[in-house]
């Protein structure tokens, strides 16, 4: 009897066990594992892929048949498809090694003769813009190391002159540039020090400017434009690390916070054989001004460059002569609230006109301007914003850029005439409805063109243009495809939601699998909210998207809505009525569209409401919880800031002003402030290495609820950063908290 007992316990404990493996087998059905922890649902890589100057041919990283884990480049020619390998694996084995060079990124010289290699990269805040750079000649296959005896990983932005005879680079905050038939290293620049900063940027340019490689060659290679930054007088914001010995380790940011003294920027211009660097003459303040971009004017004797005041309100575009250092305004662009600076400036007819983008009527229009700035002409009339440039055929008089008239949640590829009509013809497919972008070859003839929808993943086609002829498919990603369609879900649902005064707000809508409409369901929204992004665009998600079904199939809505003073294409107005009230407008409107969603669905239990997000979202989130404690029962807020004040100069000044010009605006659109009025539960998660968000902005508020006597749960992430992604199992770990915290406290299933 008692073996037949152990026998029957075992029986059951194998058909349980069997029961349990056959769930977690079942492809319909997701879990965080699956997401976060496997390769299941990984999207195939192209490249990076190079499109070779005056040719239908491009050149791209494949993996190696003849070196394992090693990458070829290999050369494709468009029209026929023909391949051929460049350069093999086994050419990129420095002498003395055993295994090839790892290819992080690569360029050509302009002859496509000689080919510059990214390897052994190290991290300078976002991105790893240090490492060593190699050469390989193609005509004799020599392998060269730029940089001389240097440690290794010390040079950074190292770029062909464009004759191809040299290459210019920056170790240690100076420039260098290096022969490449004698080896010859030349220092052009000798006072680089932690404050002084040549050919590079300190940590708020290039977060808010996007600012990374500081100098640019002129077009004959005998001379170098670069940016100089001095730094002395910028404050300094420690991180401390406590876990990686045995004492603490301090790091020291120089980070200039809102109201804070920043760094004063000029230009130089020095030859490539070295002497003195002749300064761009500018008035005013360097350290309330930016120069936030800068090249040369289509030719070898002159700058043009961007320079904003402190506010952001006005941008000057200016010509500098290299040789007198004179410089003068050929383009005044201003705005009663902020600018922003301009990605897509692009001369035409020999220097003698630029295309120039601005929202100077309202909209964002692509504008024909003269050298001297005095006839400039629109030629993309009409209400609607273009949202970036892609290509200038200028032999056809054909500008290409994305565009989405009709719907600001899609993104397509649009043609105008340079002829100044103002008729534009749409490119991409019409039975294609989601989000387009491209890689548009130089004589604009051909694209990587990449589609994707809101559930469909990416796939990216060689296209021929302007037909848009599909030549060949480059990613299919057909594996991730047929992964996604095994997925027990429904399909994303967009809307618009009335919230008053002729202001209606985009968003989606995620529901469970077997979704009851006579039943009610708690609601997990996610917010942004701030100008620098929006979360309401049709194109796939990838693993936030997985995780959002997955929520969905434990019986949660999940919402996502954009309100006003989001990056989206609806005018000028739509983006900038929220100037000086960053924290404050936003709010009100999500708390508008919740209530108008919650009046128009009577599937949605206003019970049961959640918000969460990351960084601005995080904030958002806590505005949100605080500003509408009887609205929001639930808020996970991650990588926040919690007082406007702690954030950097150049986002916070640009959308709120100075502090001491709107205390009031500071005060009330900071999250910190109304905390006291919590209610509901709150989790808080923050980096403890954050250079971006400081973790400041955590411990002051932790530090308002204790006072208040509000309860809440918090999760540091040692020495991450504001991506909190470092370590091994970091992602997979936040996600278990999110979901975990979600069902503890805001209770799934339809009622």
């Amino acid at each position: 009897m008692k073996r037949l007992s152990i026998f029957l316990v075992l029986l059951f404990m194998f058909f349980a066990c069997s029961s349990q493996q056959g769930q977690e087998r079942d492809p319909s059905i997701l879990t965080l594992e699956r997401i976060f922890s496997s390769q299941e649902f990984a999207s195939e890589r192209f490249g990076p892929a190079r499109w070779l100057k005056d040719k239908s041919a491009y050149t791209t990283l494949e993996d190696s048949r003849s070196k394992k884990g090693a990458r070829d480049i290999v050369l494709y020619d468009a029209e026929t498809g023909t391949r051929e390998i460049l350069v093999s694996a086994k050419k990129l084995i420095p002498k003395g090694e055993s295994r090839p060079l790892s290819i992080s990124n690569y360029d050509w010289s302009s002859d496509a003769k000689k080919l510059l290699i990214f390897t052994n990269t190290k991290r300078v805040w976002r991105q790893n813009t240090r490492g060593d750079y190699w050469v390989i000649d193609l005509n004799d296959g020599n392998l060269h190391k730029l940089g001389g005896d240097v440690e290794p990983s010390s040079l950074m932005f190292a770029k062909f002159s464009p004759d191809g005879s040299k290459v210019a680079y920056v170790i240690r905050n100076n420039i260098y540039v290096e022969d490449l038939r004698s080896h010859q290293i030349k220092q052009l620049t000798k006072d680089g020090s932690e404050t002084i900063i040549n050919g590079t940027f300190d940590w708020v340019y290039e977060e808010e400017f996007s600012l990374r490689d500081g100098f640019r060659w002129s077009p004959d290679s005998k001379w170098i434009a670069y940016w100089q930054l001095d730094a002395e007088g910028v404050k300094t914001f420690y991180l401390i690390n406590n876990t990686d010995q045995l004492y603490p380790e301090l790091i020291p940011v120089q980070y200039p916070k809102a109201g804070e003294t920043n760094s004063s920027s000029r230009i130089g211009v020095v030859s490539a054989k070295g002497g003195e660097t002749c300064w761009i003459e500018l008035q005013g303040d360097p350290r309330n001004h930016y120069i936030a971009r800068m090249d040369w004017a289509a030719n070898s004797e002159e700058i043009i460059f961007q320079r904003l005041n402190r506010l952001q309100n006005t941008n000057w575009v200016k010509l500098g002569d290299i040789r007198t250092g004179e410089a003068r305004t050929i383009l005044t662009e201003r705005d009663k609230a902020w600018l922003e600076v301009e990605n897509d400036m692009r001369w035409l007819d020999d220097g003698k006109q630029f295309v120039w983008i601005s929202e100077r009527d309202g909209w964002r229009h692509i504008y024909l301007v003269s050298r001297d700035g005095k006839k400039v002409k629109n030629l993309t009339p009409g209400e609607y914003d273009i949202v970036s440039l892609q290509s200038i055929d200028e032999k056809r008089g054909w500008i290409y850029f994305i565009s989405s008239p009709d719907n600001p949640t899609q993104r397509y590829l649009v043609r105008v005439g340079l002829d100044g009509s103002g008729k534009t013809e749409r490119v991409s497919p019409l039975d294609q409805t989601g989000s387009h972008s491209y890689r548009i070859s130089e004589n604009s003839g051909w694209a990587f063109h990449t589609f994707s929808s809101s559930g469909e993943p990416p796939v990216t086609e060689l296209v021929r243009l302007p037909e848009h002829d599909v030549t060949r498919t480059l990613v299919d990603n057909s594996k991730l495809r047929e992964k996604v369609k095994t997925i027990k879900k429904s399909p994303v649902e967009f809307f618009r939601v009335d919230i008053g005064g002729g202001v209606e707000l985009d968003g989606w809508c995620l529901k469970p699998p077997d979704f009851d409409p006579t039943k009610r369901y708690p609601v997990l929204f996610y917010v942004y909210g701030e100008p620098w992004g929006s979360t309401v665009v049709n194109r796939w998600g990838g693993n936030s998207y997985l995780w959002y079904l997955m929520l969905c199939q434990q019986g949660y809505l999940v919402m996502s809505v954009d309100n006003r003073g989001t990056r989206v294409p609806r005018g000028r107005a739509w983006r900038k009525c929220i100037y000086r009230q960053i924290g404050i407008l936003a709010s009100a409107d999500q708390a508008a569209a919740l209530q108008a969603i919650v009046k128009r669905w009577p599937w949605v239990d206003s019970n049961r409401i959640g918000i969460w997000g990351w960084s601005g979202g995080g904030s958002m989130s806590l505005n949100a919880i605080f500003r509408y404690p009887d609205l929001y029962h639930t808020a996970m807020a991650v990588a926040f800031v919690s007082n406007q004040q702690y954030y950097d100069t150049i986002y916070q000044e640009r959308y709120m002003g100075l502090p001491e010009k709107n205390k009031k605006g500071y005060r009330n659109g900071s999250p910190i402030t109304y905390a006291h009025q919590l209610k509901g539960n709150l989790l808080l998660v923050h980096g403890t290495g954050d250079d971006n968000v400081h973790y400041q902005n955590f411990e002051a508020l932790v530090n308002e609820l204790i006072e208040h006597n509000k309860h809440f749960t918090m999760m540091a992430y040692p020495n991450r950063s504001h991506g909190i992604y470092e370590g091994e199992n970091t992602t997979r770990h936040l996600y278990e908290l999110l979901t975990r915290y979600l069902k503890e406290n805001l209770p799934s299933g339809g009622i």
